[in-house]
């Protein structure tokens, strides 16, 4: 017969993580699941393609100086550039961000996840992480080793000394773009259970603002009211970041108020629908 080993309350020896470390367990999680998905990985290659376009441009004028007429390497390409990059920022956002927390309401993960020593607020910034570390590869990453190619590939800094705001224009305008986006579809994604449902929610209400952009703007015949799309609020918003001509009539601070405005109703939601058993020891 074999022995029965004595089973009782044992210490545990293992070593013991201070509270607060908890999202960076769900945010490395979250990364490498994306990373296995072939399907994501050809998107995030394809959202390298516009650098690279953007390179041999700056690259021809360099070498062609009288391409400049054409092509100009100036504020408003690296602008130019970070907007185009929004169409792939918001496949990435719907691809990754729709089933952060609707896949773990779905399978009652949430009273898991809450009932350990993790505070709720843990679990959120691991989740928006897991977001944000995707959408700035796409966007703030390639946009800053734009400004270096330019830099190499001229031999030059005079461009920058030129420009001296080029640099801290391109870090802020991609957050903005970034935690609005976000925190939006992190909310929506606490909605529901459905990923399928919350990619369509998503990408309706994109749509559906700019929809009805256009059919205020037919009838009061103004740009004033781009305030209602959030295509439009990023637009307002990084014309004026990078200094350049508004292409909406719409106040700047208008827009900043609304996609700011965005962000605290995202955070509320997030707040009432993130719940479980919070246990902190």
């Amino acid at each position: 017969m074999s022995p029965i080993h004595d089973q009782s309350y044992r210490r545990y020896e293992g070593t013991r993580q201070p509270v607060g470390r908890g999202w960076t367990v769900i945010l490395w999680a979250g990364v490498r699941t994306m990373l296995a998905r072939r399907v994501f990985l050809g998107l995030m290659l394809l959202a390298w393609i516009p650098f690279i376009v953007r390179t041999v441009q700056i690259y021809a004028v360099t070498m062609l100086p009288q391409a400049s007429a054409v092509v100009p390497v100036n504020p408003k390409l690296f602008q130019s550039f970070i907007e185009f990059q929004g169409i792939f920022a918001f496949f990435i956002t719907v691809y990754v961000g729709a089933g952060l927390i609707a896949n773990d309401r779905r399978a009652n993960a949430l009273q898991l996840y809450l009932s350990k020593p993790l505070l709720r607020v843990e679990y959120i910034v691991g989740k928006l992480g897991v977001l944000l570390v995707f959408l700035l590869e796409a966007t703030l990453l390639p946009a800053l080793l734009l400004v270096i190619m330019q830099i190499v590939l001229s031999g030059s800094f005079a461009f920058i000394r030129e420009n001296a705001y080029i640099i801290p224009a391109i870090i802020l305008s991609c957050l903005v773009r970034v935690l609005v986006a976000s925190f939006t579809m992190l909310a929506l994604s606490a909605l529901s259970k459905s990923t399928r449902y919350v990619a369509i929610l998503y990408t309706g209400v994109i749509f559906f603002s700019e929809a009805v952009y256009g059919v205020l703007r037919l009838v009061t015949g103004s740009t004033r009211v781009a305030w209602v799309s959030i295509t439009g609020n990023f637009d307002v918003v990084t014309d004026a970041i990078f200094r350049q001509a508004p292409r909406y009539e719409t106040p700047f601070i208008v827009s900043l108020l609304v996609l700011l405005g965005l962000v605290v109703v995202s955070m509320s939601v997030l707040e009432r629908r993130v719940r479980g058993v919070e246990v902190v020891s």
